[in-house]
Parts: C-alpha cells; structure tokens; sequence
C-alpha cells in the first residue's frame, strides 16, 4: 500500500521546488523491513548518551530510546542506533497509519497546506476559512451516533477537563431551570464559593485513567505516582468490573459482577446527592487501556447509560486512546449497542486532535466559557482528514477486526502453551492485552522482547499491552507471535 503510493508520487514530472522536496523526501524513504533487525543492546549506546545528555536539562528517567524517525517506516521504528522494531505499541495508541505513511507527508508538503501550518490561528477567535469544511470532514464524518457537534482540545487530559466543565454547566443550568445565573451566583464564583461554584460531584472508577491534568487526577485512579501530592476532590469512585477469563466460561459469575457494579454506581449516586454533592457526570472508559485493560461488558455499558438518564446525570466516556478505529469499530462503545448514545465521548491520540463531540443541550449557553488561545491546532485537522480517508478507502476498521481476531487466537495459542506464566487473554480489534503470573514477569518480558525486536509496553500491574496502527496486518501479526514465543522460551530456560 505505502509503495503503490509512492511510486505514484515519484513517478509524476517535477513541477516545482516544492515537487522537488516531496520526490526527494519520498526518494529517501525505505520499505518495511522484512523484520525486525536488532545490532545493539537495548537501550543502545546512543540513546544512553543522548539521555544523560538530557538528564542535565530535565528528568529523562521515563525514556525508553531515541528514535531516528527520518528512517522508521509502517509499522517499524528505528531507535538513534539503527535497531528496527516491529512496534505494537504505536506511541501509547497514537501513530493512526505508521510512520511516514505518504498520504500525510504529501499533506504537509501540500502548498494549499503551508499557511495552515506557517500561523497557528486562535480557533475560537480567529478561525481559518476552510475551518468548518475541515471540521465536518475529518471529524464530523466521523462522529459517534447520535452526537451532532464537536469541540476540539489540544490533547486528551484538557478533553476530559472541558468535557466535564460542559457537563457541569448542563447540570447547574438544568438546576436553574434555564435562567441566567444571578448576581450572587456571578459574585460568589470569583471567591470560589457557592452557589456560584456549586458543590457537585464527578463519578469515576477505580483503575481509570482520564489524564494528569488538575482536575483530570481526580478522575485517575491507575497508579499512586500519578496523585501523589496533588490536592484531589472528594469525588465517587466506583468499582469497574473485573471479569474472570475465558468469558464464556465464566458467564454467571460476570454477570453477577456487572450487577453489583452497577448497583454500587446507584448506592454512590444517592450517597453523594444526600450529602449535598449531587453526581453531574460519570466518566469511564470502554476498555480501561491504562489501568491493566479491563472490558466492560455491553450489559454494564447500557446498565450505566440507564441509571444516568434515570439519575439525571451526564454519561461521558472517554474514547482518547479507544477512538480512532483500534478495538476494530471507529468507537469502543459501538461495540455496546446502547439504547441512547453517550451524552460526550472525549477523544485524542489516533484522531491526531484532542476534542470531545457531545449532545446538543451540552453545548455552552455563552462564549469564552469553552475556550482557550487555540483550541486545538488546524494542522492535526489536515493530517486527521488524510488519515479519514485512508481509513474509508482501505477499509483499515476491517482490517483491524479481522487483525485482531487473529492476533487474539494466537495470543490464546501461546497462553494454553505457557500456562505457567500467561493468563487472561483478551482484546477486541488489536487492542490486546495478556496477563503475566507476575509484575515481575510481565517487565521481563518487556525487556526480553526489546531485544528480541518487538517494541511494546504494559499495563496495569501485570498486563502486555498491545496498541498498533491501522495498517497493521496478520503478516506483522505472525511476527509479533513468532518474537513473543521467542522472548517466552527464552524467560523459561
């Protein structure tokens, strides 16, 4: 697919400079290696010296390699050593069609494209002309059912931050009954008192993750490091449920957990309103992808959509790293068949955009109450729309099902053959995850997988995760199995 693009780029006569640049960019650009090729320890010399480099300028301890990404390619990346990694992991579930995929070079090389991409405009002053062509293109083409309008965010955290704000004016214009706020609700606001800063409530679940940003901690409840000495509101946190595996052998117990999940959603619900902190919103995520991937199932998704009409409160799931297409279907929470849509779903990552789509009733009554300098940024929007066209024209969400349901198969083939360290395999698309007997283990095998080419990451305490591109396929899929049974006969000698 990347080489038919190619060549047809590189075929076409130079018409210009500009014409110049793409065919000598393109010209540069190599094929997906055959697989993946590792000729240095991990992490390399080279990174381990741009790293202490770096450490003199801020705290580097997080990085893993420096990355040469004039020559990572698809689904390859290329560490600052010349190691090649097949990458399963895709920057956390962000990279949508691999690296240096042609449709987008050939948009930011684009003449039409340069003052986009020259001026950073304030979107919510200053809009571009083709704003609104853009936005009904690359997102509302795409938007999840039954939402009609969208706001766009720069990154995930400030989605869900905004996201909420919007879901608290709903409510506090709901408890007003539609009347503009009075003159002690404006005063006492700017003392951070009530009736102006009401006491409300914000329901989220234990092993969530919803982003690092002040308000966003109190959603987040995956690792201490992430709270720890951050002042946090007194919010629910409620159980999300953990399913014994293989599901269709353990079908009654799963049910029985969706049921006292859910009931303990409503007992929270009617704690906090009788102590005078009613519950606005409730956020979740359909596949908790930082908290050790936890699926909920369509019974609790629709149980949860039906206790928040019933309680009046707003139902936000947060699809920042499930949008996007990766589980197989554009949106996790296709996969629930809800009787009502969400009120919001936030979303980030792979849509290149931060932003959240949401009911119309969820819109602000007046301006500048969602805003910020750039609400986003218009160059994400014209990668998002090449992206959303190559998803439609290759039929990447299919690809992804199909991808998926293959990788899971295998995943279960390995776990029935290393029982001693593998369990609960489980994913829907290539959003996959395995558990290890161990934390222990499941970090050994992290590294020994490094090494043996296959660039990943965990989740949870015990957890591999698996997060690829679109375009990924069984051909990468038999080479990911093939480097993991590897890396597992290598840990059990």
């Amino acid at each position: 697919m990347l080489g038919t693009f190619r060549r047809s780029i590189l075929q076409k006569p130079c018409k210009s400079y500009l014409d110049q640049c793409i065919r000598a960019y393109l010209s540069t650009q190599l094929q997906e290696p055959n697989e993946p090729r590792v000729v240095t320890t991990i992490p390399g010399p080279n990174s381990l010296r741009l790293k202490q480099e770096l450490d003199s300028i801020q705290l580097s301890s997080a990085i893993q390699l420096f990355v040469d990404y004039d020559k990572s390619v698809g689904n390859y990346l290329v560490d600052a050593d010349g190691n090649a990694f097949l990458d399963i992991y895709s920057q956390i579930s962000s990279i949508p069609l691999g690296y240096n995929h042609p449709a987008l070079v050939k948009a930011v090389t684009d003449p039409k494209n340069l003052a986009t991409f020259v001026n950073r405009p304030a979107l919510g002053i200053l809009p571009p002309k083709d704003f609104i062509e853009k936005l009904k293109s690359a997102l509302l083409s795409i938007a999840p059912k039954g939402l009609s309008e969208v706001q766009t965010m720069a990154c995930g955290s400030c989605s869900i931050e905004n996201a909420l704000k919007a879901a608290c004016f709903w409510y506090q214009n709901k408890t007003r009954k539609g009347e503009p706020p009075s003159a002690l609700d404006l005063e006492s606001s700017l003392s951070n008192q009530t009736p102006g800063a009401p006491k409300l409530s914000v329901m989220s679940f234990k092993g969530g993750f919803h982003g690092r940003t002040f308000g966003a901690l109190s959603c987040t409840h995956s690792k201490p490091i992430h709270k720890l000495d951050v002042p946090a509101f007194d919010w629910p946190i409620a159980t999300y449920p953990i399913y014994k595996y293989p599901l269709q052998e353990h079908r009654v117990e799963n049910d029985k957990i969706d049921d006292h999940c859910l009931q303990e959603v409503q007992s929270l619900i009617d704690e906090y309103n009788q102590k005078g902190v009613p519950v606005a919103a409730l956020v979740i995520e359909p596949i908790q992808g930082e908290g050790g991937d936890n699926h909920g199932s369509a019974k609790f998704f629709q149980g949860l959509r039906k206790l928040c009409t019933k309680n009046g409160v707003a139902f936000i799931i947060d699809e920042v790293q499930t949008g996007g297409g990766p589980t197989g279907k554009m949106w996790a929470h296709e996969h629930f068949n809800l009787d009502d849509s969400p009120d919001i779903v936030t979303f980030s990552k792979k849509l290149q955009i931060g932003g959240f789509f949401y009911k119309k009733p969820f819109r602000p009554d007046q301006p500048y109450r969602i805003f910020n300098t750039w609400l986003g940024d218009p160059t994400k929007l014209v990668l998002l729309e090449q992206v959303v066209k190559e998803i439609k024209e290759q039929n990447l969400i299919d690809n992804i099902a199909k991808t998926g349901d293959y990788m899971l198969k295998g995943l279960v083939t390995l776990q029935q053959k290393y029982p001693n360290i593998l369990l609960n395999a489980r994913g829907k698309g290539t959003f996959c995850a395995i558990d290890f007997k161990t934390s222990e283990l499941r970090d050994q095998a992290i590294k020994v997988l490094h090494k043996n080419g296959v660039h990943c990451g965990g989740s949870g305490s015990a957890s591999l995760r698996v997060r690829t591109t679109l375009t990924f396929n069984t051909t990468h899929v038999d080479l990911f199995l093939n480097r993991f049974q590897l890396s597992l006969k290598q840990m059990s000698n």
